[in-house]
């Protein structure tokens, strides 16, 4: 292949790559030209394989068009530059520092359940209080890994059963899953787990459409209420994200705190983990 046919190959694909994040968002040439500082004359003959921007001017693109970084690695590529983005494991020593103060979120959040989860909502880490939080409900040791929290709670196996309001909640979390997803595009795997979740007993295909207002779905948080010893303990849960991430795991990173939502409830937990804790002893 000649370098004139390899550069018109590079256009081309860049180009194409370009016009589907911009259709994914929904903003027109000029829209997108306005907000990345460019002509629309610009954005036209990029999309359309007569000229490669400079690796600035696309990564200005990319963050209009709010691309994730690990398809800003892919947009780099297609342009015949190196990517700029980290792609190293979530546990990775580069990624020490995060991971790091992750943890020492886990461990202030005590004595009340913290998770930290990739973008598919698999748990990675967690903090003393969630097992044994969880414990007090389902047997965690009898359920495979990697374990995801979001089949914990729709598997009739599982949490569904404990939670008084598990359809409020399953359709928030199906809601959250959509809305959540990193960069807002729900991709392969984010999809397999939709439908999976889909596929459990109980779950209806509505829930998957964007929420009615007022509903559960449309909340800031997820409010859980787990029943336990013919009482219902009220929780709701927050999710944090790394701010200004330079690293692909570290966008895909979420930290999960469950709170209790009134005062019964905190001396309720308090002495439910208490109990739990001297049972095991």
């Amino acid at each position: 292949m000649s370098t004139l046919d390899l550069n018109q190959r590079v256009s081309r694909e860049l180009g194409e790559l370009l016009r589907y994040w911009r259709e994914v968002r929904g903003v027109s040439q000029l829209d997108l030209s306005l907000d990345a500082g460019l002509s629309q004359r610009q954005i036209s003959f990029i999309e359309s394989g007569r000229s490669v921007p400079g690796r600035q001017t696309l990564l200005n693109i990319a963050q209009s068009l709010d691309v994730p970084l690990c398809e800003r690695n892919v947009l780099l590529l297609s342009a015949g530059y190196a990517p700029m983005y980290s792609e190293a494991a979530w546990n990775a020593q580069e990624m020490s520092l995060v991971t790091g103060a992750a943890r020492r979120v886990l461990q202030q959040h005590e004595p009340f359940p913290a998770i930290v989860m990739d973008r598919y909502w698999n748990v990675l880490m967690t903090n003393r209080a969630a097992p044994d939080f969880f414990n007090c409900f389902v047997d965690m040791a009898a359920r495979a890994g990697p374990r995801n929290i979001l089949h914990l709670i729709f598997d009739p196996r599982g949490l569904r059963p404990h939670l008084a309001n598990w359809d409020a909640v399953a359709h928030s979390l199906i809601q959250r899953v959509q809305r959540e997803s990193v960069g807002h595009v729900v991709d392969l795997q984010t999809k397999q787990l939709l439908d999976a979740l889909l596929s459990y007993p109980g779950v209806r295909p509505e829930w998957r459409s964007k929420g009615m207002a007022g509903s559960a779905s449309t909340l800031p948080m997820v409010p859980m209420a787990f029943i336990n010893d013919g009482g219902v303990l009220n929780y709701f849960s927050m999710i944090t994200t790394v701010g200004t991430p330079l690293a692909v795991a570290a966008q895909e990173l979420r930290i999960e705190c469950m709170f209790p939502a009134d005062d019964a409830t905190e001396a309720r937990h308090i002495a439910l983990l208490d109990a739990a804790r001297d049972l095991a002893r």
